[in-house]
């Protein structure tokens, strides 16, 4: 006798459609994605991460035994992306097989790419080619999010990304690929006789590249809304035609620069944690970033259900019986 099917609790977001009208911010489907829970502080492998490091060939691996040399890495030196931490933290590893987290953020990605599209067949064609990452409050997962984004947008054929972390009180970027400290935006933004683009880490997966936060400055929020900033932007797009830019922001309720790179930028991927994101913050969010027309929403933290309709069973996890 089989048992009869557990009713599906209605999302957050569809809870939220009922209240609130998002339809003048969104403009392509919420596509859920599953993270997993979060890693203790020791590395913890298990089969699957074992089974997805060893399908990569070994000298793509970094460890935590390799070393880097004291000081920053000089100008146009190729950074080591840990390959082992990223499988370790559940994301898009570089050379494993496509599994079901790729190829939801595989989904995400195309819907980006053609808003992109649209964008620069309009008025605001220069924007085009950035993206912002943010999220309402801290722990949503943005940076889990911008990094699998941009991870999944460099394994296109004809693209380059730039990924910058611009969450400049915690910024995390460099920590999570398992890169070394280096000067970044803030410094470009507050030093007239920087060249950012000296200060871009080309990592040694291929197309991306990524551009630290910088040193901490009290002023952060007045150097983003500064002449300076639009400069060095443009800088980094003139550097790569085929770049795109992603910026990973501090959380838009607990940080004001989030809704000054909104200005800047030609969407806003805003995430929310599922049945954790209230629905008041979810709207005082994306009033706070509305100086972006284009705002859509990712649904991140979705329980994952063996068996289930998306991608499970087809990358080769079996049912549950």
């Amino acid at each position: 006798m089989t048992a009869p099917k557990p009713t599906r609790e209605p999302s957050l977001l569809e809870r939220a459609a009922k209240v609130y009208d998002f339809s003048a911010h969104v403009r392509a489907p919420v596509i859920p994605v599953w993270e997993p829970a979060p890693t203790v502080p020791q590395p913890v492998y298990d089969e699957a991460t074992s089974a997805s490091l060893a399908a990569i060939p070994a000298e793509f691996l970094a460890s935590a035994h390799d070393d880097f040399d004291d000081g920053f890495p000089m100008p146009g030196e190729q950074v080591r992306v840990d390959r082992a931490m990223l499988a370790e933290r559940g994301m898009i590893v570089p050379g494993a097989p496509v599994g079901s987290l790729a190829e939801e953020f595989r989904l995400v990605k195309r819907q980006l790419l053609a808003t992109a599209a649209r964008i620069e067949d309009g008025e605001h064609a220069d924007k085009a080619r950035m993206i912002l990452v943010c999220s309402g409050r801290p722990g949503d997962g943005k940076t889990f999010c911008a990094i699998n984004l941009a991870l999944s947008l460099a394994a296109e054929r004809d693209t380059e990304v730039l990924l910058v972390d611009a969450d400049f009180a915690k910024p995390d970027v460099l920590a999570q690929l398992g890169l070394p400290d280096s000067p970044g935006l803030l410094d470009a933004l507050a030093d007239k006789t920087l060249d950012p683009e000296a200060l871009v880490l080309h990592t040694d997966v291929p197309h991306l590249a990524i551009l630290p936060a910088g040193a901490r400055n009290n002023a952060d929020t007045e150097l983003l809304a500064s002449g300076r900033t639009r400069t060095v932007i443009a800088r980094l797009l003139a550097a790569n035609p085929r770049r795109i830019i992603l910026f990973d922001s501090p959380p838009a309720l607990a940080a004001s620069p989030a809704s000054v790179l909104a200005t800047l930028v030609g969407q806003v991927m805003m995430v929310v944690r599922a049945d954790r994101t209230p629905d008041g913050e979810l709207r005082q969010s994306v009033g706070l970033l509305d100086g972006c027309e284009h705002i859509q929403l990712l649904l991140n933290a979705v329980s994952f259900v063996p068996g289930g309709h998306r991608y499970g069973t087809y990358y080769g996890q079996e049912t549950m019986k």
